[in-house]
């Protein structure tokens, strides 16, 4: 009995790409797009939701392991 080395990758935060918390370099690293258009995204949704996206990115710093 073989099993596939599947596993998903975990989502953390990174210690690479870490500019503040690592959480929007973590979130690059998980999808692998560029961390600089996590971070931009990040903060246009931080203006377009009048600030929920920087809870939402203090819970993560939170949350998410390192």
């Amino acid at each position: 009995m073989t099993f596939d080395s599947n596993a998903p990758k975990p989502f953390a935060r990174s210690s690479s790409q870490r500019m503040v918390g690592g959480v929007c370099g973590g979130i690059a690293e998980y999808f692998g797009v560029d961390a600089n258009l996590v971070r931009a995204g990040a903060v246009l949704a931080a203006f377009v939701t009048g600030g929920t996206a920087a809870l939402v990115y203090l819970a993560l710093w939170m949350l998410l392991p390192a």
